[in-house]
């Protein structure tokens, strides 16, 4: 590695040391902690030799007020570089995520909403998930229910999303018809995309006759509104409350910003539609992408896939100082259980 070499074994383990320490403490971190803290065999007075040329080389920052020195976006960045491929979870983290995937789940979104909330009780960050989008997803079934003078429309898609519209029910449209133009479409319209089953819906409707022609049209116009395009795509939240509570810890402007962000929603929507297209798992630190920059965050987030398909993201949002092993391993972790259960899902059942 290109950073490794010009760092040299001895940089490289001071500097883990420092990234290590100022995540710990968000202080800044001084040649006598590392010497005291850290068996690095080395005295204090090489350590702050070496501590001068890694800020030489744009790895450190040296705050005016403080004797101590921390890490900048580089340095974070040759850390996160340097962690192991698989890294381990805690027991106790290991034991809530079987313990959240272990009841059976039927809805792939309302499991990614949960799991939101598990990533950052685990990492004391905002959890972040990219749905399906709906114009990607293959309908599984389509049900017409009667509510009186109105017709709710229940679509669910292979992967158990499910979406909802109710219509204004077509006079002389009873339940019976009803029923039985609900098991045709279940039939019909399985497999299909929602545009492809738009188009079925629209064919369906100039080959019927009353009142089922008026139904079908206005049920391909619910399909239409289903399926228009990236305006469906939303970014599931959740643990902000953990990112405020920790505001003395971390900046106060940093966790403002982040909150923010996450109201604004389409900077973030952006971050999960790039790592959605990722192979494995993105950190992105800080200045490496103009939104993280502009937050001084980070963000850690893996595609989370249907067999070879990819569908969305899963991933956590905090300030650059952040726990980077264990967000990494956790994040990871719960992608690996959110593909499994989206793969079981995609299956016929």
């Amino acid at each position: 590695m290109e950073e490794q070499d010009e760092l040299g074994e001895r940089k490289a383990r001071v500097l883990r040391a420092i990234v290590e320490e100022y995540v710990r403490t968000g202080e800044p971190v001084g040649s006598q902690t590392i010497a005291e803290g850290y068996d690095l065999g080395v005295s204090p007075a090489t350590i702050r030799n070496e501590m001068a040329a890694l800020e030489e080389l744009g790895y450190l920052d040296h705050p005016h007020t403080s004797a101590g020195r921390i890490p900048t976006d580089r340095a974070y960045r040759e850390f996160v570089n340097s962690l192991p491929a698989a890294g381990r979870l805690g027991q106790a983290q290991s034991r809530a995520i079987t313990d959240f995937f272990a009841p059976t789940v039927l809805d792939l979104e309302e499991a990614l909403r949960g799991a939101t909330q598990l990533l950052s009780k685990l990492t004391r960050y905002a959890g972040l998930a990219l749905p399906p989008s709906i114009t990607d997803e293959r309908v599984a079934h389509v049900e017409l229910v009667g509510i009186g003078s109105a017709i709710m429309v229940l679509v669910v898609g292979q992967h158990g999303r499910v979406d909802k519209r109710v219509l204004d029910r077509p006079d002389g449209l009873d339940d019976r018809l009803l029923s039985g133009l609900s098991g045709n479409l279940a039939s019909v319209l399985g497999g299909l995309t929602v545009a492809e089953a738009k188009a079925r819906a629209l064919q369906m409707a100039l080959e019927a006759s009353e009142p089922d022609r008026v139904l079908l049209t206005v049920l391909a116009d619910a399909f239409g509104e289903l399926n228009v395009g990236e305006g469906t795509d939303h970014v599931l939240v959740g643990g902000v409350a953990n990112l405020a509570s920790e505001a003395e810890a971390w900046h106060r402007e940093t966790i403002h910003r982040l909150i923010e962000a996450l109201e604004r929603e389409s900077e973030m929507l952006q971050l999960l539609r790039e790592a959605a297209s990722s192979e494995d798992l993105s950190v992105m630190i800080g200045g490496e992408h103009p939104s993280t920059g502009q937050w001084e965050a980070s963000v850690v987030a893996a595609p989370y896939r249907a067999g070879d398909t990819s569908l969305g993201t899963i991933g956590i949002v905090g300030p650059t100082r952040m726990d980077y092993l264990t967000a990494i391993s956790t994040v990871r972790a719960v992608a690996r259980r959110i593909s499994e259960l989206a793969t079981s899902l995609g299956r016929p059942r």
